[in-house]
């Protein structure tokens, strides 16, 4: 029987693929059916794809005018829940991602003001990946690792992947990936694993002072 999270959790998924809407983004499409599963617990889910704002490069919170990417920041902030949705180019993440964790360093200088904690704390990542050959490894490794130095607490097996056979070939799908075993075995782990850790963590903040960690490193360190 599925547990039913009631505490109001919500997910964002940053859909990075490098396609803009109406096109069909086969991560999108895996995305979806975490969405469905998040539903089916009680978590709330919303997506953005990322290539429908106007998003400058920088590693800021804000690079200026015309720049979109503090109203995604914004829902960044009041999720629970934040998966990085990536297809896999020339075997590694997308252009769009990459982008995506540079702008995410901007909030390294918004931490806060009693504990030094980054914004990203109390909240749990996540990553679904689709593309063709290999790079599934490469860009969960890379990005569950940069959420991590972000604040983000990353449950065990929340990577959800499908990559096709070597060489150019249908993707997920045309290839009807939206069958394979251990895509959606993966996609389920990664839904309930998030779920319950969110839960744990609005329940048990985490109380590290980073602040007064700091202080004392700077004693050792002079």
């Amino acid at each position: 029987m599925n547990h039913h999270f009631s505490m109001g959790l919500k997910a964002l998924f940053l859909n990075c693929t490098l396609k803009r809407s109406p096109g069909i983004s086969n991560t999108r499409v895996l995305i979806d059916k975490a969405v469905r599963l998040f539903e089916g617990i009680g978590v709330e889910s919303e997506v953005v794809r990322v290539t429908d704002y106007n998003v400058k490069f920088g590693v800021s919170s804000d690079e200026g005018e015309g720049d979109e990417w503090p109203s995604i920041l914004e829902k960044v902030r009041a999720c629970d829940i934040l998966v990085i949705g990536s297809p896999i180019w020339f075997g590694v993440r997308s252009s769009v991602a990459q982008m995506v964790m540079e702008r995410l360093d901007g909030t390294y200088e918004e931490n806060d003001p009693k504990t030094g904690q980054f914004p990203l704390y109390g909240k749990v990542g996540g990553v679904i990946i689709t593309g063709n050959e290999d790079g599934a490894h490469d860009v969960a490794a890379n990005t569950l690792f940069n959420l991590t130095h972000l604040g983000c607490t990353i449950p065990p097996n929340v990577d959800s992947y499908w990559v096709g056979p070597a060489g150019p070939g249908p993707s997920y799908i045309a290839a009807g990936g939206e069958k394979h075993l251990y895509t959606n075995k993966t996609v389920r782990y990664m839904v309930h694993n998030l779920a319950f850790f969110a839960e744990l963590l609005r329940s048990n903040p985490i109380t590290t002072n980073i602040n007064e960690l700091y202080e004392d490193a700077l004693k050792e360190s002079e």
